[in-house]
């Protein structure tokens, strides 16, 4: 199948590139047009993009030319994963380095549910070390008219929707940029925010400092309606065919479904996605601020679910879910699951003359390291006042081995189609536990402050990625030291926890 296709008019008025400023040795005497010595960052984060999404992850049909290139270019991570497996837990985990437990944000921020003032977040820090800061796209961390915005955790500019683009991907009306209201807008959602990202880049009054640039996406995430020109791609019997033989995390699609009016809108959204990262970095390369900008690219959780409950009563053509196709790849589960597929997610970091092009990683990366990675690469000490799980994971630029303090874990409250409620890692071992039951007349912030973990499942995933086999009879020793680790981290995090009065979803 031809990957390539055009690439949309890039931004007007973007500018030349400023001096070329001399780093110091471990910067590798790279060009920049910042004069600290200290690399700029963007992180680009999709919505509800499955592990398994991307050509450079292995599908079969969706085709993601820029995102494969950007892969050519830097380190693929195999063993990537978002802070949580629902959208606003992972933003939360992503900005502060600490799980979403301890910040309070068990599932989506709702009613009193946000990030608090009090949380200190990646922004924050490099803001306060010289660097401009900069959001773009979903914030989904609290009601952006009643609690704290980006700009009060860290951000100088922002341009943002306070959730999903339920209204549709297309001129969307629910922006607000530094706290005003924008109204409609013209084009799609993620052309929008990247053309924001690199106006904002290109207007800078001291183009000599440091950035840091967090764009979220809305894509793939539900309303799916890309513009024809990308779904016209995967309107054939090939991709069809060959969407019979993905993977869905071990969660069943309807039998005899008809995928002829739904599958091309999730492949083209993807595309479309990978086209709008395209066009951010072919912005870098006309800033020529490619050398000193690590760039990172990965996803909030997994791919949404399959539409098995809905098809039973006959609503397959769901407009929320019915056109949703994304795959975990090999691993099990999916969107809110905390078995694999619902928290490891496709990794890809860039960094020219620090990392070497199209090489693979097969370290642990989870969504709470990039605060201790962004802050350790930039010099910036981290808070002492607070733990923060995430660890410094540039290490594994090098090939070598990350230190941890804690291990990396993963939260839900509801155990989803029977998944667990908490999972934890350590080196190739994963132990999974559910919480006792809730009582009907308890409320879920009852029940969080409260359950104890009750029953665990035990894997190696080095030998089984797809979480087949429960090893907690068949390695009692591993198991036993796990479910006492667990036991005593899920106490730390349960007491840390907030309390929200008005909070019960």
């Amino acid at each position: 199948m031809n990957r390539q296709f055009s690439r949309r008019d890039f931004i007007k008025h973007i500018g030349a590139a400023g001096t070329v400023a001399a780093l110091p040795a471990f910067f590798s005497q790279i060009g920049c047009r910042n004069s600290s010595g200290r690399p700029n960052f963007i992180f680009f984060l999709a919505d509800d993009l499955g592990y398994g999404d991307l050509a450079c992850f292995g599908h079969p049909i969706i085709q993601s030319p820029h995102l494969d290139h950007f892969a050519e270019e830097g380190m693929r991570f195999t063993d990537f994963h978002s802070a949580g497996t629902v959208c606003s837990p992972s933003r939360a985990g992503l900005l502060t380095g600490r799980n979403p437990y301890r910040v309070g944000l068990y599932r989506l921020a709702n009613r009193d549910a946000h990030l608090r003032r009090e949380e200190i977040t990646v922004a924050a820090m490099l803001k306060k070390a010289g660097y401009d800061t900069c959001f773009v796209g979903k914030w989904h961390l609290g009601d952006l008219e009643k609690y704290p915005t980006p700009g009060d955790h860290g951000f100088d500019h922002w341009l943002a929707t306070e959730r999903n683009a339920f209204e549709g991907p297309e001129n969307p009306t629910t922006f607000i940029r530094n706290g005003t209201p924008v109204g409609r807008m013209r084009g799609w959602y993620c052309d929008i925010i990247v053309e924001e990202a690199m106006s904002w880049l290109n207007s800078r009054p001291d183009p000599d400092r440091p950035f840091f640039i967090l764009v979220c996406s809305h894509g793939p995430h539900t309303p799916v309606n890309p513009p024809e020109k990308f779904a016209a791609l995967y309107d054939s019997p090939e991709v069809d065919r060959l969407e019979d033989t993905i993977s869905y995390g071990g969660v069943p699609r309807p039998e005899n479904k008809d995928i002829g009016d739904n599958k091309k809108y999730y492949y083209g959204t993807v595309t479309q996605l990978d086209n709008a990262f395209g066009t951010l970095m072919a912005g870098l390369d006309e800033m020529k601020l490619r050398d000193n900008t690590l760039v990172i690219f990965t996803s909030d959780n997994g791919p949404e679910y399959p539409v098995t409950e809905m098809e039973s009563q006959g609503k397959w053509d769901d407009p929320l879910r019915g056109r949703c196709f994304g795959t975990p790849g090999v691993f099990r589960g999916m969107k809110r699951y905390i078995y694999e597929g619902g928290h490891r997610i496709p990794g890809i970091i860039r960094w020219p003359g620090h990392i070497q092009p199209g090489s693979e990683t097969a370290g642990l990366v989870n969504g709470t390291d990039i605060m201790a990675t962004l802050c350790g690469l930039a010099g910036v000490p981290l808070p002492k006042d607070r733990v923060i799980d995430g660890a410094n994971i540039a290490p594994l630029f090098k090939g070598q081995e990350v230190r941890r303090k804690n291990p990396a874990f993963w939260m839900f409250p509801a155990g989803y189609f029977g998944s667990p409620h908490m999972a934890m890692r350590e080196g190739d071992y994963i132990i999974l536990g559910w919480f006792e039951d809730k009582d009907e007349d308890q409320t879920l912030m009852d029940f969080i402050k409260s359950a104890e973990l009750k029953a665990f499942e035990l894997y190696d995933l080095k030998k089984d990625l797809g979480q087949t086999e429960n090893l907690a009879e068949k390695e009692p020793a591993v198991f036993s030291d796990l479910r006492t680790k667990m036991k005593a981290l899920w106490a730390q995090v349960q007491a840390e926890a907030p309390v929200w009065e008005n909070w019960d979803r």
